[in-house]
Formats: structure tokens, sequence, C-alpha cells
């Protein structure tokens, strides 16, 4: 009993012990990490959760919260200035689009979306797709994949 009270080690898991990394250890590499980060790093990708997740309260039937899309706009356009110039257009094509999307909503007058989203890709689209080709449907920063 008290050696397999050995291998569960600090975590309390089975195996713990055998090959998993310390708490300290755990700990310093995710110091290194955050020594690592980017404030506009965290700013890009906050303003891509933020896009990607007012597109879902818009285009999917069972979540629409057009108050929430609303408030993801806003923060965006908000936030929009302090991305870095090289970011700022690709984030801004999305942005439209998202406005689009509120417009047509909001307006009672609904779309050739399905609850997928839209049928075909709208203006812009190709540059938002993740690198690879995998089109998600999901607005990803550059280097991000």
């Amino acid at each position: 009993m008290a050696e397999a009270e050995q291998q569960q080690g600090a975590t309390g898991q089975p195996g713990a012990a055998e090959g998993q990394p310390s708490e300290e250890e755990l700990r310093r590499r995710l110091e290194e990490q955050l020594r690592k980060v980017r404030v506009e790093d965290m700013l890009l990708e906050s303003v891509a959760s933020i896009l990607n997740l007012s597109a879902r309260r818009i285009a999917k039937e069972d979540e629409r919260d057009l108050d929430q899309a609303r408030l993801g706009i806003d923060a965006v356009r908000a936030l929009l200035d302090m991305l870095a110039p090289e970011h700022r257009a690709q984030v801004q094509s999305a942005l439209s689009e998202l406005q689009m999307m509120y417009a047509r909503e909001a307006g009672g007058g609904g779309s050739a979306e399905g609850p997928e989203g839209p049928s075909e890709p709208g203006p812009g689209s190709e540059q938002e797709r993740p690198a690879g080709g995998r089109g998600s449907g999901l607005w990803t920063p550059p280097g991000a994949a």
C-alpha cells in the first residue's frame, strides 16, 4: 500500500511519479512561457476570440444573442486601433463581415445562411482561413496555427 501511495505522487494520480513533471517544474515552464508572451499577441488572440464568439451568437440559431454579438462588435471596434498595423486590415475585414451578419439578423431579414453559417464564402474569407486550408469558419490570427 505504501508503494502505491508513493506512485501517486503530489498530484494524487496513480503513476504521477513516473515521468510526470513535478509541480515546481510545471511552474518554472509556465514562468518561461509568460516571459515570452507579448501584450500585443494576447490582444490579437482576444480579438480573434471575441470575433468568433460574436459570430456564433449571430449565426447559430440555438445560441443567438444579438445583444452579446453587438457587445463583441463594439469591443473589437474599440480595440482595433491598438492592434499592430500588420493585423489591423485583416481584423477590420472580419469585423465588417460580422457587422453585415449582425445587420441582416437584427433587421429581421435573415440571409442565405444555414445553421452552420454562410453557404458561400464572403469577401476576404480566403485571407481569414487558417493556413493549410482548414476552413473551420473561425477567424484565426496569422501565425496562430
